[in-house]
């Protein structure tokens, strides 16, 4: 599937709407993903003592930001390139802390879910079902991108450890 001048267009006007907003945004985002899994609270250090969502943690709002931010630079390079191209570090480090925190595939449609409904809710009546399947696209493609990652990484510390035993 390519994705379209459309699509990558409705990705970047919604995230110029949300970028207004972006402190209650990211405390929206956080309530939607412990709404619909309570247990990813513990996935996230910024979370795990606390007894609620903290207002004003910054850890949150960068976690959140970077969630939407990077989900929006995939639109675009799905648009330019046909693939999401995260730099290869970049990349790298998001599998070997996904996958040191023990993050799984299924999380990452918790996530999806959390971001549709914060993009939802961040652009009110410009939400549009073209705007969610532009959202899911680019962010299936970038989880897909770090699913990618964390098994070359799981790999890579298998044949480690099978070496350090022979």
């Amino acid at each position: 599937m390519s994705f379209s001048e459309e699509q990558e267009a409705l990705v970047k006007e919604a995230w110029e709407i949300m970028k207004e907003d972006i402190p209650a945004l990211s405390l929206y985002f956080f309530t939607q993903v412990l709404e619909i899994a309570p247990a990813a609270k513990g996935l996230f250090s910024f979370l795990k003592d606390a007894e609620e969502i903290p207002q004003d943690n910054p850890k949150l709002k960068s976690h959140a930001v970077k969630v939407f931010k990077m989900t929006c630079e995939a639109a675009i390079q799905l648009r330019e390139k046909g693939e999401v191209v995260v730099s290869g570090s970049t990349l790298k480090y998001l599998g070997s802390v996904h996958l040191q925190k023990g993050v799984i595939d299924a999380h990452f449609a918790v996530v999806k879910e959390g971001v549709l409904r914060t993009v939802e809710k961040g652009v009110g009546e410009k939400w549009s079902e073209e705007m969610k399947g532009a959202w899911s696209e680019a962010y299936d493609q970038l989880a897909a991108a770090i699913i990618t990652e964390m098994k070359k990484e799981a790999t890579e510390m298998d044949e480690e450890a099978e070496e350090t035993q022979t």
